[in-house]
């Protein structure tokens, strides 16, 4: 099963410096068909104006990966990490017992980021930080495993959750195979730019897929294309 999730059909709010679009229940937007996917929980395509951003506040047992697009995030947190994570790289924030952080847009150009939650496998452990540069030219025509908690997936920044986030290029007119490791997996894939299919499903850029009940997913570019993929277990 591939249920395809257009963009406009995305709940959201626009705050002004932040024009957000959630895939999944978020803050005041309530679909009880889209409280979460598997394990996934959120995934929200923000868009953040320059020097602007989220004042610190707290989260606990979540893991975050956040997505940079365009531009660039600054992370800061009460574990004293600061970092710069700019487009093309990834953040993960592994919440555990608790922990308060900011993100800011502190660049002169808009940023545009996906932030995706992932509920963990176990609750209260400490919580981390941690980035990581993946160039785009790296991943052009293969998928690169960006965060993970799934063995063998040593180069990806650890997650504690059965799951990985992964990022890929396809160019106009090729293809690129995904296998799950079960049918019972959830995977939710969305399109950073670009148009593609997925086993023969149409997706327009910034589109969402949930995926379910397949073995082995292919994606055709018909335009450059830019993906993000999560392979999700069900919920515990």
């Amino acid at each position: 099963m591939i249920e395809r999730r257009s963009f406009d059909s995305l709940g959201g709010a626009n705050h002004g410096w932040l024009d957000a679009k959630h895939h999944f229940s978020f803050a005041d937007y309530r679909d009880a068909q889209r409280v979460n996917w598997g394990a996934l929980r959120v995934w929200n395509d923000d868009t953040i104006a320059p020097q602007t951003g989220f004042p610190p506040h707290g989260h606990a047992d979540m893991e975050i990966i956040t997505y940079v697009r365009e531009g660039a995030i600054t992370h800061e947190d009460s574990l004293g990490n600061r970092g710069r994570t700019e487009a093309g790289d990834v953040q993960v924030m592994s919440a555990g017992s608790g922990v308060r952080h900011s993100e800011y847009n502190l660049e002169p150009t808009t940023t545009r980021i996906f932030q995706i939650w992932i509920l963990p496998d176990r609750q209260g452990d400490k919580p981390s930080w941690g980035a990581k540069p993946f160039p785009k030219g790296d991943r052009s025509g293969k998928f690169v495993t960006l965060a993970s908690g799934m063995d063998g997936d040593s180069d990806a920044l650890p997650i504690r959750a059965n799951a990985r986030v992964l990022g890929a290029t396809i160019k106009a007119g090729e293809s690129l195979d995904y296998g799950f490791a079960h049918a019972d997996r959830y995977g939710y894939l969305v399109l950073a730019k670009g148009s593609a299919s997925v086993n023969g499903v149409a997706l327009s850029n910034r589109d969402g897929a949930a995926i379910h009940g397949e073995t082995t997913i292919r994606i055709t570019a018909t335009e450059d294309t830019e993906i993000v993929l999560v392979d999700a277990p069900a919920l515990n």
